[in-house]
Parts: C-alpha cells; sequence; structure tokens
C-alpha cells in the first residue's frame, strides 16, 4: 500500500488518517499553502505553516481550528512524522515531508526555485518518492529572471505615467500582488492596490511580514492622483466600475501564462509580463533531480506530458490517478 494515496477528497495518509491539500471536507487537514485551489474551509482540524496562518483565516475564517508549524519541525501522527519545508511559492509555503517505517514521501505542493526576495526560498528535499506539481511541466516554459521582467514593468510604468496615463498590472491576490509590491521602483509614482490585496497585505504585516507600503484604491481616488499610479489589482473586468473609475488606463497582466501570446488571450491587456510563482520547466527537472526520488508521480498541471518525459530520462515516473 502506497504511504500517500489519491482519492476523490484529495491525498490521503492512512496510516495518520490525514489529508494533504483536500478538495473536499476532511476530519484532519494539511495543507501546503493558502491558494484556494489547496485550501479549503469545512475541515475539523487543520496543520499549516505559521506563516499561512493570517492569510488562512482571512480566507477561511477567524475561527478556523489551525495549528501551525515551522519549517524543519516534525510532528508525529499516528507513528507518521510530518515536516514542513519552504516551496518558495508564495508566502507560508510548503513541501511537506512524510516518513513512515523508514519510508519517505515528499508531496511539493506548488513551488518555484527563483528566489523572489519575499518569500522563504525552495529547499530540495531527500525522499524515496516525490510528487510534484507540472503547471508549466513541457520546455516551452522557461522564465526570465525576475530582475529583467521587472525592469520590464518599471520601464513601462515610467513610460506611461510620464504621458498621464495609469498603469493597471493584473495578478492574482496573494502571491503575486505581493511580489510585484515588493519589486517595484517606488520612487516612480504612487502605488495602489485593491481592497482584496490590500487586506492580504495587511494580515502580512500585522504578521511580521514586512511589504511596502500601499495606498488603497477606492471610488473616491482623484482622476489626477491615478495619471502616474501603478495600480495592482485581481483580474476583473474591463467593464466593472473599477476599471472605468482608471481611464484612461494601460493594462498590464502578470503570469506565466504571459508567453505564448497569453496576453490577448487573458483580457486584451496592453503587455503581458512572464512572472510565475510556479517553477518552469528547467526548474521543475532540478527540484526532480536534487530531491534523489526513485518513484516520481506528477500532478497539477501537464500529468502525463512531464511524466512520459520524465521516464524518457530515466526516471521512474507516473501520472497521478485517483484510486479510491
Amino acid at each position: 500500500m502506497d504511504l500517500l494515496q489519491f482519492t476523490r477528497k484529495g491525498i490521503y495518509c492512512p496510516p495518520a488518517d490525514v489529508f494533504l491539500d483536500p478538495s473536499a471536507k476532511v476530519d484532519f487537514a494539511l495543507i501546503s499553502h493558502a491558494h484556494s485551489d489547496h485550501a479549503r474551509g469545512g475541515s475539523l482540524a487543520y496543520l499549516a505553516h505559521t506563516d499561512s496562518e493570517a492569510v488562512l483565516r482571512l480566507r477561511l475564517g477567524k475561527n478556523l481550528p489551525i495549528e501551525t508549524i515551522d519549517y524543519g519541525k516534525t510532528v508525529d501522527i499516528n507513528g507518521v512524522r510530518f515536516s514542513f519545508h519552504p516551496a518558495g511559492h508564495v508566502i507560508g509555503s510548503a513541501q511537506i515531508r512524510v516518513e513512515y517505517k523508514g519510508e519517505v514521501w515528499v508531496y511539493t505542493g506548488d513551488y518555484k526555485l527563483e528566489d523572489d526576495g519575499l518569500t522563504v526560498p525552495f529547499e530540495p528535499v531527500k525522499c524515496h518518492t516525490l510528487i510534484t506539481e507540472s503547471t508549466f511541466g513541457m520546455p516551452v516554459y522557461q522564465w526570465q529572471a525576475q530582475a529583467k521582467v521587472m525592469q520590464e514593468m518599471n520601464d513601462w510604468w515610467r513610460k506611461n505615467a510620464a504621458a498621464g496615463i495609469c498603469t493597471v498590472v493584473h495578478g492574482y491576490s496573494l502571491g503575486k500582488s505581493q511580489r510585484m509590491l515588493s519589486l517595484i521602483d517606488h520612487s516612480i509614482g504612487p502605488v495602489y492596490c485593491h481592497e482584496a490585496i490590500e487586506s492580504t497585505n495587511a494580515v502580512f504585516r500585522a504578521h511580521g511580514i514586512a511589504l511596502p507600503n500601499a495606498l488603497l484604491l477606492h471610488e473616491h481616488v482623484s482622476k489626477e492622483a491615478l495619471r502616474s499610479a501603478l495600480v495592482i489589482t485581481p483580474f476583473i473586468s474591463p467593464e466593472s466600475p473599477m476599471m472605468q473609475l482608471l481611464e484612461p488606463y494601460s493594462l498590464g497582466i502578470a503570469s506565466g501564462w504571459m508567453g505564448l501570446g497569453g496576453a490577448k488571450r487573458m483580457g486584451a491587456a496592453d503587455r503581458g509580463f512572464v512572472l510565475s510563482d510556479h517553477a518552469d520547466f528547467p526548474s521543475l527537472n532540478t527540484a526532480v533531480k536534487e530531491s534523489g526520488a526513485e518513484r516520481i508521480i506528477v500532478t497539477h498541471g501537464f500529468t502525463d506530458v512531464y511524466s512520459r518525459w520524465l521516464c524518457g530520462q530515466g526516471y521512474s515516473a507516473e501520472a497521478a490517478q485517483i484510486t479510491l
């Protein structure tokens, strides 16, 4: 019997009777990070990294029954040893190491290898079996260094500000937005954040995680104040009252999907910035190699394509399959 099993409720560990990132309500959920496709409400108890607690309470309820653990610390559940290790994906993200009777599995959750300067950098964890994500598990996905991407964003913002045009960037409320806020050049002009983003920023600041200050975007912001501003928002419709408030504006989207003409597919943006909180194809291969794993299970993304590629490189790899 596998130590970790893929079920309709999520990844299950039978000897500990716990689930990792469950997709349904369970008795005990171990959470890799606070994105909604990995952290869902309704379970009876949660365990997550310390830096995820505040945003998990924001998203799932302030009375969430959660305990936290620091990186590298171990908790024993029915004889199974669990520990959380940096994934480098977003603040508080973790790989979950599972050890039982000498057998070690690692579930990566989502991860990236590039140090973004805000998130605790990814650390390889040795194991016998690795469960890796494959969101960008094809050779075409290879990222430029974030310093180059952010320089392109700063240059675009500077040009717009000189022309009196508001600069708007869409990005995920957790992860991408905090990353951009910490990396952009604040000397160019004022920075505004949408309420959904600033509420996340606030809980992190209150939790002791340093983030640059930003102004709250609201309906009474003057047009004049916005002309030289950079505005960071979630993905919202061009027809929304908020976007109409920002006119005239130039729209950019920050996402790993912005390669391959993605900007046109995702809202007819003026600019697409290939900035991802996930590992690109070379980084996935590095993570697999550095794990030393004898067996690779591929999930979350191009599972069939990437597992076949790994097999071609001599690994024992397979796409994740729901068995229960």
